[in-house]
């Protein structure tokens, strides 16, 4: 039951975050993209910039800051190089950003929050 309700939560989470990616200009191209090296949240275009997101929902803002750390970003990151081929165009950066979000707070975007 723990896991189900953490699972809906960070399906909230990222629902979330597409909404506010889209109201700060992104579109959204693709959500909860699977590949066997990990899972990426959210991916998402605005100009020539494309970002893949990865999304933490905690319940409380105090432990936002420990909610990514370098091995879970280096997953996404290895797992972004998979598949940014389908996404990002001649031309285009790409960048993987961190959302951060917890209850009664605004989301927090790091903008290319990996840099190898």
């Amino acid at each position: 039951m723990t896991r189900r309700l953490a699972e809906k939560r960070g399906r909230d989470g990222e629902t979330r975050a597409a909404v506010w990616l889209r109201a700060k200009g992104w579109q959204i191209l693709d959500r909860r993209v699977k590949t066997p090296a990990g899972e990426i949240d959210i991916v998402a275009r605005r100009g020539g910039v494309i970002a893949f997101v990865e999304v933490k929902w905690r319940r409380r803002r105090a432990v936002l800051d420990h909610a990514v750390d370098e091995h879970r970003l280096s997953r996404v990151a290895a797992t972004v190089e998979a598949v940014a081929h389908r996404y990002a165009g001649s031309g285009e950066d790409i960048r993987l950003d961190v959302i951060l979000l917890a209850p009664g707070s605004f989301p927090r975007h790091i903008a290319n929050a990996w840099q190898p």
